[in-house]
């Protein structure tokens, strides 16, 4: 089961690095999710666990057969019992590829590149967690590290890359924009935030003499960071930095979005009209920032907002932008947030 379980999980990401697969994306999903059944059911056989579905007829208890074999748990019903708490991230990232993949299989097939840009980090998370579960419960020996290597890409390293990333997420659906706000939505903060739901990473390249025992790439994990350190990649974070050799220079305004770009951004999101009156009444409700004539204008949610004094107005954060995405995600939200049933473009 277990070597099944590995073998599906590299096929998974053999397809997801090949950009001439067509449906190299549902492949993707498709192979990831053979791959966590067949650990899970690897670690419910070992723990002894009763997998089977049974069915009572009267005082008759039997087993439910599928062609004379027994039926057994579905992905959906072992990621129940694995993580019993709703609010673990592992479980809620897996239940979005699980409602994901109904999705893709039988009505987005063709929205293989657009769908691969939209949701690169939960793929990501996915991949992190299956290496996590594998080597947790089974032993570093069991890791997939020395099989899967990091690709040799293009992407958001160069801006002509990232600017066709963010236009083909801009060419979802509407249904799918929407399915993936309204699950994000449903999410508590905390897990939506969790890199084991949606995993990213700001690269910074190196540029310092080559050390012969380093990896071309080397992953630290925020808990694994000083204080100090914490500080400096949250930074990084809310107002970008650019990285030169040893020293760090602040770029002023760096990925702070004016209401204009952040309204644009969030119509691109969401299938509902969306437009500057809305945004300046989010941000209003919201409290995000001080009113128009506040004797203290620097006072903002500096998660979502930031003061600019030279030029006397404000940014926002694509934090703010994703919140609002979330806030938007369905009629019923949008409603209860704008005070009425928002327009369907």
């Amino acid at each position: 089961m277990v070597d099944a379980s590995r073998d599906e999980a590299q096929l998974a990401v053999r397809l997801y690095n090949d950009p001439s697969e067509i449906r190299s994306f549902e492949g993707f999903v498709v192979h990831m999710h053979l791959a966590w059944l067949y650990l899970l059911h690897a670690e419910l056989t070992r723990d002894g666990v009763d997998f089977r579905y049974w069915r009572t007829q009267g005082r008759t208890r039997r087993l439910e057969r599928i062609d004379g074999e027994p039926k057994r748990w579905d992905l959906a019903t072992c990621v129940r019992h694995r993580w019993p708490d709703t609010m673990q991230p592992a479980r809620a990232n897996l239940e979005f590829f699980i409602a994901l993949r109904n999705k893709i299989e039988h009505r987005y097939a063709r929205e293989q590149q657009a769908l691969t840009a939209a949701v690169g980090g939960q793929s990501q998370a996915l991949l992190l967690n299956y290496e996590e579960e594998l080597t947790g419960q089974l032993g570093p020996g069991s890791s997939l590290a020395s099989r899967l290597r990091f690709p040799v890409f293009v992407g958001s390293f160069t801006d002509d890359g990232e600017r066709t990333l963010r236009r083909l997420r801009s060419q979802l659906p509407a249904p799918l924009r929407t399915f993936i706000a309204e699950y994000d939505a449903g999410l508590d903060d905390s897990v939506a935030r969790d890199p084991r739901y949606d995993f990213r990473l700001r690269v910074l390249q190196e540029l310092a003499p080559k050390d012969p025992d380093a990896l071309a790439v080397q992953f630290t994990r925020y808990d694994d960071l000083t204080e100090e350190q914490r500080q400096v990649v949250e930074a990084i974070g809310r107002k970008g930095y650019v990285v030169v050799r040893e020293r760090k220079r602040p770029v002023v305004g760096h990925g702070l979005q004016k209401p204009t770009q952040a309204a644009r951004k969030i119509q691109d999101r969401i299938p509902f009209s969306f437009n500057t009156a809305l945004f300046t009444i989010a941000w209003k409700k919201l409290g995000v920032r001080p009113l128009v004539g506040d004797p203290h204008p620097e006072r903002t949610d500096e998660k979502y907002c930031l003061y600019d004094e030279r030029h006397n107005d404000y940014g926002y954060t694509q934090a703010y932008i994703d919140k609002l995405v979330r806030g938007c995600a369905s009629e019923a939200a949008s409603g209860r947030c704008w005070g009425r049933l928002p327009e369907t473009r």
